[in-house]
């Protein structure tokens, strides 16, 4: 005999919004930390990228019912 799984739960998990949330705002962070770090140019060149990506994700996010 198999279980039945609520397939919508899982969704429903895996699509919180505080978790997506958290992690959107770390990358900004660790964007930011990038950009004023003297030491690796590569880091600093990809800083901005990171930033933008980690504030799309956070808009995207947002608009995720909780």
């Amino acid at each position: 005999m198999t279980r039945s799984v609520d397939r919508s739960w899982s969704w429903r998990r895996l699509f919180r919004r505080g978790p997506w949330e958290a992690a959107a705002t770390a990358l900004i962070a660790i964007g930011v930390v990038m950009l004023m770090q003297p030491y690796l140019m590569v880091l600093y060149t990809y800083s901005l990228a990171v930033i933008l990506t980690g504030t799309i994700g956070f808009l995207v996010v947002s608009h995720i019912p909780d």
